[in-house]
């Protein structure tokens, strides 16, 4: 047995052939991060105790107040990233409360990875955001992302859409959405769309250039891009931001794992095994930025026919390999189906046809996101709640 209350420099001692060194499971802790705050649970000190008993690890977390309404999500993450490493086959998680010291270290700690990293934004701390990343092009991500905000906002939240595909920029287009961004001392004002009881805000490159003009920059530039729309845009109150990336793990991804440290991903996949494997590096790369990896949705699964007969054209199971691979919910899957394509060159998202069984299949998505993998913060809550009494105090993050 080992015990630890800080990482070890070097391997420690083991159970038996198959357990986990102490030092593993503490890299694998590394991989939790706090969505609010944008850093793993190792360096914002919230890991008190790591015990290896063989191949059952026990691991105390302390929060920064008892009701965090956090604490369910990051037991949930310390337990998949603990069984994801080799030999370990039981997990414990035990939760305390930190006292107003360890409060005060972390919220430093906090603030000083933010200021290196973060840009000043119209975002409002309660507001979660998602961006929807792949590996590669031509899974749907971008058809996923439109159609998951208008689910979100058939909710009655307010939802913020932000087409960050800069060169492949098709979200107007997937919206029936044109004209020319307009704006109000010094900020950008997003496109609105009303949907049910909640709004959809929209800002795509699309809006400053035309629909077939080659967008011909290099990484500095596509960052800059990126950099404008989170801070010159006024968003105003959102609940949720979702962000349509770029495929693939470059520029754009890394910049906004700097200025947008809170941003939690959600891989798009097909069900092959070669688009999977693909996807998988988008993970990769964000748990690399310290971004926190919620979930996974497989794109064009099953195609059922008229006369009820399925079919896997792309094969099968690629979005719940690839979750249990990198220890993530699968979100949902969204079947193959012509009407996805043919509704976004119309303007008209599937997710909008409240009857339809797409909308139902995107409506089961947005539930789990708000119920399950992110849900609305309450700032009356934990460390979010601490960040932006400090922030008034000392001043906005990034300034």
């Amino acid at each position: 047995m080992s015990k630890s209350r800080q990482p070890p420099l070097e391997p420690s001692g083991v159970s038996g052939d198959d357990a986990p060194s102490e030092q593993v499971v503490w890299a694998a802790l590394a991989g939790v991060v706090d969505p609010e705050l944008g850093a793993n649970i190792v360096e914002l000190g919230m890991v008190r105790e790591v015990e290896v008993q063989g191949g059952a690890v026990s691991v105390a977390v302390a929060l920064t107040v008892a009701a965090c309404p956090l604490r369910d999500q990051l037991r949930a993450d310390v337990e998949r990233h603990l069984k994801a490493v080799p030999g370990v086959e039981l997990v414990d998680v035990s939760t305390g409360v930190m006292d107003p010291s360890e409060r005060s270290a972390l919220m430093a700690r906090a603030r000083l990875k933010a200021q290196d990293r973060a840009v000043p934004t119209d975002i409002p701390a309660t507001a979660r955001v998602l961006a929807v990343a792949s590996g590669k092009g031509g899974v749907g991500k971008s058809s996923v992302s439109v159609n998951l905000a208008v689910s979100l906002a058939r909710r009655g939240l307010v939802v913020g859409l932000l087409d960050a595909d800069v060169w492949g920029h098709s979200v107007p287009r997937l919206l029936a959405m044109e004209g020319a961004i307009q704006a109000h001392s010094g900020k950008m004002i997003p496109f609105e769309r009303v949907v049910g009881s909640g709004l959809l805000k929209v800002i795509s490159m699309g809006f400053l250039s035309g629909e077939d003009e080659a967008i011909m920059w290099r990484g500095l530039m596509l960052n800059r891009a990126v950099q404008h729309f989170l801070e010159d845009v006024r968003w105003g109150a959102l609940d949720y931001l979702v962000i349509d990336l770029p495929p693939g793990t470059g520029d754009v991804q890394m910049g906004l794992a700097r200025m947008l440290p809170r941003t939690e991903l959600l891989v798009v996949t097909t069900p092959n095994q070669a688009a999977q494997k693909v996807a998988g590096r988008a993970a990769d790369m964000a748990r690399r930025g310290h971004i926190r990896v919620a979930g996974v949705i497989e794109n064009m699964s099953a195609f059922t026919c008229d006369h009820g007969k399925t079919y896997e054209i792309f094969g099968s199971g690629g979005g719940q390999r690839l979750a249990d691979e990198i220890g993530v919910p699968l979100v949902g899957s969204v079947p193959l189906d012509a009407r996805v394509a043919t509704g976004g060159d119309a303007g008209a998202p599937v997710a909008l046809d409240e009857a339809g069984p797409l909308a139902e299949v995107f409506a089961a998505i947005a539930q789990r996101i708000v119920t399950e993998v992110s849900p609305q913060l309450d700032m009356a809550g934990c460390s979010a709640r601490l960040l932006e009494h400090v922030e008034k105090a000392l001043g906005p993050i990034g300034a």
